[in-house]
């Protein structure tokens, strides 16, 4: 018989933030995958899975290297779905864990498409997790987007060209993992008077950094679970609606 495949998510860091659902499977299933993308750095995700379950996981660390190569990316995939295949076909259950939401700019999509090529038969189920796209905003207790508002959420890989037209388009953008484009993000939007700027550092953890006022950080070394929130101004009276 072959295992259940889980995609979970663990939330951002908080191991108050993982879901009863999540949890629960975590607190039954035998083996974790554990995504690295190197040797040295130990695992966020399996720090939170530790911290709300006494069980002892057999754990199946997978490589998922830090590069732009996309074959060397599709390979690591590849490798990672077989690895996962052979252990559901084996019969073991199966966690792939992952910060913040499986569906939100996870490895898991990548793993789950060659996983699905090699053991179509497993059962997949995938438990979302809370995304810093929504705890930061709580930490900084500032609302995201209200009424009609529009967001957008874009990844570190993006131009200023194409930053400028997003801000224009949207009332409020998040800006994922912006810890080395802190300065050069800063810098470009000064170019705006209608804006405000909040940045949050490891939402979540002991040393949570959380600030209105990104621009006295320009100096510092900055993690990269980190985020900027850019906000349009509300137009004078929207405050009363």
């Amino acid at each position: 018989m072959t295992g259940k495949f889980y995609g979970i998510g663990v939330g951002p860091g908080d191991p108050g933030l993982i879901t009863l659902k999540a949890q629960a499977i975590l607190s039954r299933v035998d083996l974790l995958c554990v995504p690295k993308s190197s040797v040295k750095k130990d695992s966020l995700a399996l720090s939170v899975v530790q911290a709300v379950t006494d069980r002892e996981h057999q754990l199946l660390e997978l490589d998922f290297p830090m590069s732009k190569e996309r074959q060397i990316l599709e390979q690591s995939w590849r490798h990672a779905g077989q690895q996962v295949a052979a252990k559901l076909n084996a019969g073991q259950d199966v966690a792939f864990i992952t910060i913040g939401d499986p569906s939100l700019y996870s490895t898991f999509g990548y793993l789950l498409r060659f996983l699905k090529a090699d053991c179509p038969q497993a059962t997949v189920e995938i438990v979302p997790g809370v995304s810093s796209i929504t705890a930061c905003p709580a930490a900084l207790q500032e609302p995201l987007v209200e009424g009609e508002e529009k967001l957008a959420v874009i990844p570190a890989a993006y131009s200023l060209e194409d930053l400028k037209s997003v801000i224009e388009g949207f009332d409020t953008v998040v800006l994922m993992k912006v810890n080395r484009r802190l300065p050069e993000l800063m810098h470009f939007l000064k170019q705006y008077d209608n804006l405000r700027t909040f940045f949050v550092s490891r939402c979540g953890y002991p040393d949570q950094l959380a600030t209105s006022e990104p621009e006295r950080l320009l100096e510092e070394k900055l993690h990269y679970m980190s985020l900027l929130i850019v906000k349009k101004n509300k137009p004078a009276g929207d405050n009363d609606k």
